[in-house]
């Protein structure tokens, strides 16, 4: 099948990757972050352009079968307060207006679960504002939150996905793994999908190479045949040394000694927190969301299992099912963890852009 697609707000291609490994073409794509777009065309094509969708010309957007992407979700985002219509809140409304030129067979568009629970100065909630949209101009509407790891990534991350079709009710794919294994295939763990990773180095700008052979499922899956680049060793401060060493797989800042130089981490203890913070991952579990900030131990769970270290950029690649050979091209360290930590898994739209296939009508 020869199935066009259009991708909005593509960041460094997360999306895009699985609908390409699904056979799907990508004809056109924008983002407005420089760093994202130099990454896509280095990885993907040189279709994306870099422009602020706002400011384009609706009528240069060619027609396309499907249409995805997520507007930026910080406005509707659990984390931090919630203005639903700042400049970076109405690009959803700005999705439709797209939609409506485009007219694709169907439409994929992906958000973080703190839309569900958004509402406008009205006291409107914008998800029931957003289905109306989008039936008004002619699509059946379903939606679902997906866990990523309830389909073999190693990562518990909660996306609410909505899915329009012109002339059917699409069916969500049912999950393939569980905690437990039980009827299912076991979750993908830490461990599994990093475990067959060479020791990280310290140059950022040098490579490694495999030294032991895929071991699973998930490691034949993202492993290719290239020397791995991005697995560099975190700079860390010695407070951050000082923490790294005495949390536990599975703990948090309650491991931390109580004389800590933190007066954060000393009220954390005292008052409670998000229990992720200062988190070390599990081997045996996923890991938790990836954001933006894993280059730091005290947003997220992001102190590696075994190494008294955080993360490398490899490995947040591979938490979130990117190939080995991804590469990201930025011009800053922040730059480069938003590119990570914005991405849509691509095994995770693997499956979303399978199970679509069945309601699409080649032309």
């Amino acid at each position: 099948m020869n199935i066009e697609v259009v991708s909005l707000f593509s960041g460094g291609g997360g999306l895009d990757l699985g609908f390409i490994a699904e056979g799907y073409k990508i004809i056109w794509a924008i983002d407005n972050n420089k760093n994202a777009t130099d990454t896509y065309r280095a990885n993907i094509g040189n279709h994306i352009i870099c422009e602020d969708i706002n400011k384009i010309d609706i009528n240069n957007i060619p027609h396309a079968d499907v249409v995805i992407g997520g507007p930026p979700c910080q406005s509707f985002s659990l984390a931090g307060k919630r203005n639903v219509e700042d400049e970076r809140g109405q690009l959803v409304w700005k999705y439709i207006h797209i939609i409506e030129h485009v007219k694709p067979q169907a439409f994929v568009f992906e958000n973080v679960t703190g839309l569900l629970s958004a509402k406008n100065s009205q006291g409107e909630k914008i998800i029931e504002l957003l289905k109306i949209a989008f039936e008004n101009i002619g699509y059946t509407i379903e939606q679902q939150v997906m866990n990523a790891a309830d389909y073999g990534i190693p990562q518990r991350r909660k996306r609410v996905i909505i899915v329009g079709l012109k002339n059917a009710n699409f069916i969500f794919p049912k999950p393939t793994h569980c905690e437990d294994g039980i009827g299912l295939k076991q979750y993908v763990s830490v461990e599994d999908a990093l475990a067959d990773l060479p020791e990280a180095i310290r140059d950022e700008d040098g490579v490694v190479n495999y030294t032991i052979p895929a071991q699973n499922e998930f490691q034949q899956y993202v492993r290719r045949n290239v020397p791995i680049t991005e697995h560099f060793i975190p700079q860390m401060s010695e407070l951050d040394k000082y923490i790294v060493n005495h949390v536990k797989p599975g703990g948090n800042y309650m491991d931390i000694p109580a004389d800590v130089k933190s007066n954060r981490i000393r009220r954390l203890q005292r008052e409670g927190g998000h229990t992720t913070c200062y988190g070390r991952l599990r081997p045996d579990k996923p890991s938790y969301t990836i954001n933006t900030y894993f280059n730091r131990p005290n947003v997220g769970c992001n102190i590696h299992y075994k190494k008294n270290r955080l993360i490398t950029v490899r490995e947040a690649l591979r938490l979130q099912s990117f190939p080995d050979d991804y590469k990201i091209i930025s011009s800053s360290k922040q730059g480069r963890n938003l590119i990570v930590g914005n991405a849509v898994p691509p095994l995770l739209a693997a499956v979303i852009a399978h199970q679509l296939k069945i309601f699409i009508q080649e032309d």
